[in-house]
């Protein structure tokens, strides 16, 4: 099949330049360190080298929950006193420390060095170390490098950066042929979900960033087609767009009318008409729809405050009001991409309140005076919520759940029924 011209996935019904709350003070939000956690899952012969402090380890411990039995694929390279002061060569201490790694896990193929507010400080140059180390432990394993700092990233920029780290490394298309990249992390049964919807379509060249092996890094060039998985990755879309790649521009597959314009996206883009695309999507569709009508009752006319933690909450919110019946009291996201969520915000409702950053003082005055019946947040605000008698929801659990696509539709609508349906129990 050859590329048609890309159509709208569905008109936009009212502009979306509207005003935005712009905050900037102190936030409550996790450093990209934690996306190691669904990444390393995720590539599954790669290892996340921390370069940070016992700090980073114990935050890594704790929210992995790694049982005692696992051997996880992430560790941490601790920066002690001496390379704090200065007193040891750090370089020197990292490739023993690799060394060591790659000596007793010989199963490593990629390993990424990643950057933390410890190594920042000392101004430890790691893609230079990648570089040095990449060639030493050649051909065996690349070596690369991204920041996960808290100084620079917030929680899910940390796979941003690992994906920006990895595109130079993506081998080069050369052939006329199209084909179609989807790009962000997807548990695997949501991959193969997806991949046998686009081949029932006719779409058969679809390939996957990040992929599974380190040995299976999908080719890019000008013939690539990509549709973004996951709405946190700018900067990875810019540098698959300077490979030559083409964005197809669909909302977020959250939900099932997300999932459809997703799909649609694509199917336009490959030439499938629209009776072959309802063929194959309808059964889908239609289990899914029923799915979320059975799981949505608690969420109808039920009022939500969204804190920014994950920059998904614009497509949860439009997935929220769209299929589950929710009102929106605010939709807060840590950054906010016009270009990217454009087809999300026309979705909205048009007097939906918007903030882009954290004020987390103000924040919380706000949600206190609107006292939503739920309230979307990271683990800190949580508790301090809960105790005073709202109802609270871990954002946390939306970025390492399996929710995109028709068959985790009722799971994720279920995620925001939980905390409502507990209450109700609660209060008996």
């Amino acid at each position: 099949m050859t590329p048609s011209p890309q159509r709208p996935t569905q008109p936009a019904d009212r502009p979306v330049d509207f005003p935005i709350i712009r905050e900037r003070g102190q936030n409550e939000i996790f450093c990209g360190l934690t996306s190691i956690i669904w990444l390393h899952r995720k590539i599954q012969d790669a290892f996340f080298l921390v370069v940070g402090s016992r700090t980073c380890a114990h935050l890594m411990q704790s929210a992995a929950g790694v049982m005692i039995f696992a051997e996880p694929r992430f560790g941490t390279a601790l920066i002690e006193e001496r390379d704090l002061a200065g007193l040891a060569d750090a370089n020197e201490e990292l490739d023993r420390v690799v060394a060591r790694l790659l000596e007793r896990r010989p199963d490593i193929r990629m390993l990424f060095l990643v950057g933390s507010c410890p190594s920042e400080v000392i101004k430890l140059d790691l893609q230079r170390a990648a570089a040095r180390l990449s060639q030493a432990h050649a051909p065996r394993v690349r070596v690369l490098s991204y920041t996960g700092s808290g100084l620079e990233t917030g929680f899910t920029q940390g796979e941003d950066q690992c994906l920006i780290s990895l595109v130079p490394e993506l081998p080069a298309d050369t052939g006329s042929a199209p084909s179609l990249l989807v790009v962000g992390s997807l548990a695997d049964i949501v991959e193969d979900q997806f991949t046998r919807l686009f081949r029932a379509m006719g779409i058969e060249d679809v390939r996957f960033l990040p992929a599974r092996k380190a040995d299976a890094l999908p080719a890019v060039g000008p013939g690539t087609r990509f549709l973004l998985a996951q709405p946190f990755l700018g900067g990875t879309a810019r540098a698959l767009e300077e490979r030559g790649a083409r964005r197809l521009e669909a909302p977020f597959p959250l939900g099932v009318e997300g999932t459809t314009a997703w799909l649609r996206a694509a199917a336009a883009a490959f030439g499938v008409d629209e009776p072959r695309f309802h063929e194959v999507t309808a059964p889908a569709v239609e289990r899914a729809r029923a799915a979320v009508e059975r799981t949505c009752e608690p969420l109808n006319e039920r009022r939500i405050f969204f804190f920014p933690d994950s920059q998904m909450e614009i497509p949860l919110a439009r997935f929220l009001r769209q299929e589950a019946g929710m009102e929106l009291v605010e939709v807060g996201t840590p950054y906010l991409h016009r270009e990217h969520m454009a087809p999300e915000l026309a979705q909205l409702p048009a007097d939906t309140v918007l903030s882009e950053g954290q004020d987390v003082d103000r924040q919380l005055d706000r949600c206190r005076e609107a006292h939503p019946d739920l309230v979307v947040c990271g683990l800190g605000l949580a508790n301090p919520l809960e105790a005073e008698g709202m109802t609270t929801k871990w954002s946390i659990e939306l970025v390492f759940t399996p929710v995109q696509g028709y068959d985790q539709a009722a799971d994720l609508a279920e995620l925001f029924a939980r905390p409502l349906i507990r209450r109700a129990k609660l209060r008996v």
